[in-house]
């Protein structure tokens, strides 16, 4: 892929931190109503909890889960970072490859289980704290950046290095 323009990168790291952002505070909702419908004993709350459960889990975890993906991907592919070079990003687009798939095929269908007046069970507390304590992670190491580069970026590097050195040595003229 090409690298991207600045003012488009720019944009797109905008977003990018947007969404991501957004799928935290939305995971944090969903423990919020997980653990007042687990907790409280009135079957009106537990209703009420579960029914906005619903409504984020239909209509916002998916769209934001898939979004915070796309865009980290399109970012990772479009920048110097690249998808396989650093052991940070490349663990970001594995763990958010993950929670995307979990929200998906877990999530859901345990808040649509519990929104369909089914028993209120700890999975709707446990999910969402794991998956915040996860967006955190990740937040954190997009941050930091640590553990530096992985094989593929550290072969990468040398070859571009080793090619920068042998045209710095020789006496001709190279493109």
């Amino acid at each position: 892929m090409k690298p991207l323009k600045r003012p488009v990168r720019r944009g797109l790291l905008v977003a990018h931190v947007a969404v991501s952002v957004s799928w935290l505070g939305l995971t944090v909702g969903l423990l919020a109503l997980g653990i007042t419908a687990f907790a409280t004993g009135d079957p009106t709350t537990v209703g009420g909890a579960t029914r906005a459960m619903k409504i984020f889990g239909d209509w916002l975890v998916v769209p934001v889960a898939l979004l915070a993906l796309v865009s980290g991907l399109v970012l990772a592919l479009g920048t110097p970072w690249g998808l396989a070079r650093h052991r940070w990003v490349w663990t970001k687009f594995w763990l958010t490859l993950i929670t995307t798939g979990l929200s998906v095929f877990s999530l859901r269908p345990g808040i649509d289980a519990a929104a369909a007046g089914k028993a209120v069970d700890i999975n709707l507390v446990i999910a969402p704290s794991v998956a915040t304590a996860t967006y955190l992670f990740i937040t954190a190491i997009s941050i930091l950046k640590p553990w530096g580069l992985t094989r593929r970026g550290r072969r990468l590097r040398f070859s571009a290095s080793s090619a920068k050195s042998v045209d710095a040595r020789s006496p001709r003229q190279t493109a």
